[in-house]
């Protein structure tokens, strides 16, 4: 079955409190549980922000250049995300649905690519 990406950006999510936070991860986490009951659910997390950036790190001249903070050029966090593991694109609206509802803010969903790992080709010298 395709795997699913489901996630939100930190600036969709308008300002609240932390009450109403806690009121969300109530609501968010009664869907992950019927995701896990439903055995699609493979991994998900929350609660990043600005504030959560480790690092940002570019290539230059074939080298990791690592700097503290995030990207400089990036307008947008990624806030939270959830992946599934459901056999269609329909199914993985419902899971974003559900999310999208419980927490009232916007999901977008990714369809992973079908995965092979690319070989290098082989050399004809």
């Amino acid at each position: 079955m395709p795997q699913y990406l489901i996630a939100f950006n930190d600036e969709w999510v308008p300002p609240h409190t932390p009450e109403q936070l806690h009121a969300k991860a109530i609501a968010s986490y009664a869907v992950i549980d019927e995701m896990r009951a439903a055995g699609v659910f493979v991994y998900g997390n929350g609660a990043l922000d600005a504030t959560t950036v480790v690092c940002s790190v570019e290539s230059r001249d074939g080298k990791p250049i690592f700097t503290d903070g995030p990207y400089a050029e990036t307008k947008e966090h990624l806030g939270g995300f959830a992946v599934v593991d459901v056999a269609d694109d329909e199914a993985a609206r419902y899971w974003a649905g559900r999310l999208t509802v419980a927490l009232d803010w916007p999901q977008e969903v990714h369809r992973f690519p079908p995965g092979e790992r690319p070989q290098p080709e082989a050399s004809t010298t």
